[in-house]
């Protein structure tokens, strides 16, 4: 009977063209998972120390994701029907050598291919019973459990998503906060402003905001107040509620009496240094 060709075989299969190392190396790793089940196969090359064992990890996850995927197949009930390594282009290097010659550097490349397939109902009995002997559950209780996970998981983050979405559409911080006073008509409160709840921005009328009636200027940190001499000429950055509010966030009032004080002291230091130094001229 002949045997069914190498693109004829039965399965789910994957391919990877042009690894740079030789048919010869990858043959080695190759021999060592054929005929082993998926598990074992992908434990088998987990723990293996040679470097080729990486590129075939990558085709054997890609045949079991196109069985999975496109044949509706479960994975733990896959095994590795057949793997081979196709010798690919040679690359040819020269490396200079001693009086004048050259030698030929060889960089040989290949193409992985590995097939899996589904076990036979008989020998899918044999793995069941003989799991079920050693306490372990078995692959189609796995597969199940895994789907479950997979689908809690997707669940979670779809909640999530929409609990996201939802925050971001009530987080609008430039909406007006609005209330019913006592006989029912509706009044709007200024939005929180960029210094607390005491704060509010400038609103985009011009307009002062209800109980919001200090300004501040960001620029020198000074607030003035409706009494203020300059009060009337300041552009508001940001309003506050109360003078307290404004000290706590770091502005000082504009005149205030410890600013006037500073000046005079500035003042008196400079006189009594003028005077030291008269003394001093007269004693020369």
């Amino acid at each position: 009977m002949t045997a069914a060709k190498t693109n004829e075989r039965p399965g789910t299969r994957a391919t990877a063209s042009h690894i740079r190392t030789s048919a010869y190396k990858a043959r080695e790793v190759l021999d060592q998972i054929r005929g082993k089940s998926y598990a074992e196969a992908s434990e088998i090359l987990d723990f293996s120390e040679r470097g080729i064992s990486h590129e075939i990890k990558k085709v054997l996850d890609s045949a079991v994701a196109n069985a999975e995927h496109n044949d509706s197949q479960v994975a733990e009930e896959l095994f590795v029907s057949a793997c081979y390594a196709d010798e690919g282009p040679t690359l040819k290097r020269f490396r200079p050598r001693a009086r004048g010659r050259a030698s030929r550097i060889l960089k040989r490349t290949c193409h992985i291919t590995v097939i899996v397939s589904r076990y036979e109902e008989s020998k899918l009995e044999q793995i069941r019973e003989r799991e079920s002997a050693s306490g372990r559950s078995g692959t189609a209780q796995a597969a199940e459990s895994r789907r479950n996970r997979v689908e809690r998981s997707r669940a979670r983050a779809d909640a999530r998503a929409a609990a996201d979405e939802e925050a971001h559409d009530h987080d609008d911080t430039d909406a007006v906060e609005t209330d019913l006073d006592v006989d029912g008509d509706e009044i709007e409160f200024a939005p929180e402003g960029a210094y607390g709840p005491m704060s509010a921005d400038p609103p985009e009328d011009g307009s002062i905001p209800d109980g919001f009636e200090i300004k501040g200027n960001i620029d020198s940190m000074k607030y003035h107040q409706p009494e203020g001499r300059w009060y009337d000429n300041t552009v508001a950055e940001v309003y506050f509620a109360t003078a307290e509010a404004a000290e706590v966030s770091g502005f000082t009032e504009a005149g205030s009496k410890a600013q006037a004080s500073e000046d005079v002291e500035d003042a008196d230091s400079g006189a009594a240094d003028t005077t030291e130094d008269d003394e001093t001229d007269e004693e020369s």
